[in-house]
């Protein structure tokens, strides 16, 4: 199930409260944002943040204001943060989730208010090698986002690889860009197939939310 779009965003008001939207009847991270997502589309003026960091006193601070707030907290780590070769923070996705768990137990936070993100999850990080090579690194990470038990799976395929044939703003065309976002989802679904039954199945959001960046773009061409 796809959770969102492009260029589609909630922004939480602040005389509501994220958890008012989630019913007693919502008990995965799955169904918590479903729920979430239905209650804006009906109007309810509902939304959630994502605070995307491997700071521990950034996480304890998102706890700490969400406790206050009484609502979910969504974390998310990136692909160039977390991935299955450690990232720039050194972390594959099961450690960074170990790292979250740990830091709510010494907060005394439910994990059960926690839900796991992963953004801009596609071969961005490997683009310097050819489609087929990047492809498989991402697909591989993926897989171990969702097997860690993240939830909330952000698909991006827009970036070129270095044997991409692209136009002169750098931009991939759609077929190649859902193609592999298929292959993603996939990848993703077969993860979570391979899991217990009563693992949170991921929801997605398919797409970019940024133009490509300026410094791949020519020097004539400015972003758009």
């Amino acid at each position: 199930m796809v959770l969102s779009v492009p260029n589609t965003r909630s922004v939480r008001r602040k005389s509501n409260s994220v958890s008012a939207s989630v019913p007693k009847t919502a008990t995965t991270s799955t169904d918590k944002l479903r729920e979430l997502l239905n209650a804006n589309r009906r109007g309810r003026g509902l939304g959630i943040y994502a605070v995307c960091s491997a700071n521990r006193f950034v996480l304890e601070a998102a706890m700490l204001q969400a406790r206050a707030d009484r609502s979910l907290l969504l974390i998310e780590a990136t692909s160039n943060q977390v991935n299955q070769f450690g990232g720039y923070t050194g972390q594959t996705p099961e450690q960074f989730v170990e790292f979250v768990h740990t830091i709510a137990a010494e907060m005394k936070f439910p994990l059960k208010q926690i839900i796991l993100g992963g953004d801009h999850l596609g071969p961005h990080v490997w683009r310097n090698e050819s489609g087929a090579a990047a492809m498989e690194k991402a697909k591989q990470m993926v897989r171990a986002y969702v097997h860690a038990g993240f939830c909330k799976i952000h698909l991006d395929a827009s970036m070129a690889c270095a044997d991409d044939q692209v136009g002169s703003n750098r931009a991939l065309v759609d077929e190649v860009v859902s193609a592999r976002a298929a292959e993603l989802c996939e990848a993703a679904e077969r993860s979570h197939r391979e899991m217990a039954d009563t693992a949170s199945p991921p929801l997605y959001v398919v797409g970019t939310e940024v133009p490509v960046p300026a410094e791949r773009l020519p020097a004539h061409t400015p972003p758009k």
